[in-house]
């Protein structure tokens, strides 16, 4: 890997205490009123990471421009906010240091939190609904939580958007890709149930900033 990459691309585990802590949650994620919320299931916080503990800020809607997003764009979403008992546990303490020590980034920096359930309806299911895109920050982290009853889903990254995935891996629990949101493109293949007369689902954190440290302070 080359040392454009070795900056832009990190790999890395979750404890299996800290992904033990943080995956019963996922059976209460809501179903919303968006375009994708009968089959992607969110809570959505915004933190910052101080002194041994996570802090969450006032709720806000997310947003993402068209140029960005594709799919929903423009559209102001508004979720319900991860549970108190989950922000305030170990696990997610160990999940949000994680991020921000790889990215350096300051105790002021925001932390957007994405909890989602993708559950695998009517053959493929799209996980990445939008295609091969970034999503309008500096740093993105993707984690994996659970793989039920699926086939596909692979975490795809590239180096541009009309390249082939140089990398393409099915996380698995606790473990998290993160990147340089502002360098590289992402993707996710759909899922598939494998028993049809089951459940199939994809849980995954999907965490990101704007800005390292040194931006911050400049």
């Amino acid at each position: 890997m080359n040392s454009l990459l070795d900056r832009t691309l990190q790999l890395t585990q979750l404890s299996g205490q800290a992904v033990k802590e943080l995956s019963p949650s996922f059976d209460q994620l809501p179903k919303t009123d968006h375009a994708d919320g009968e089959y992607r299931l969110r809570r959505y916080s915004i933190v910052r990471v101080s002194n041994g503990k996570v802090q969450a800020m006032p709720p806000r809607s997310f947003m993402q421009s068209d140029e960005v997003n594709t799919f929903q764009g423009n559209v102001c979403r508004s979720f319900e906010a991860l549970d108190e008992s989950i922000l305030s546990s170990a696990g997610m303490f160990e999940m949000c240091e994680v991020f921000k020590n790889a990215n350096v980034l300051s105790d002021e920096q925001e932390i957007e939190i994405h909890q989602i359930r993708i559950a695998a309806i009517n053959g493929e299911t799209q996980v990445a609904p939008e295609g091969v895109h970034q999503d309008g920050f500096n740093h993105i982290a993707v984690i994996g939580i659970d793989r039920h009853n699926i086939e596909g889903g692979e975490f795809m990254v590239y180096r541009d958007k009309t390249d082939i995935p140089f990398l393409s891996m099915a996380l698995q629990q606790g473990e998290v890709a993160i990147l340089a949101d502002n360098q590289l493109w992402h993707n996710a293949r759909p899922i598939k149930a494998v028993k049809q007369d089951e459940q199939g689902y994809l849980d995954l954190f999907v965490l990101t900033a704007k800005e390292a440290a040194h931006a911050l302070h400049a």
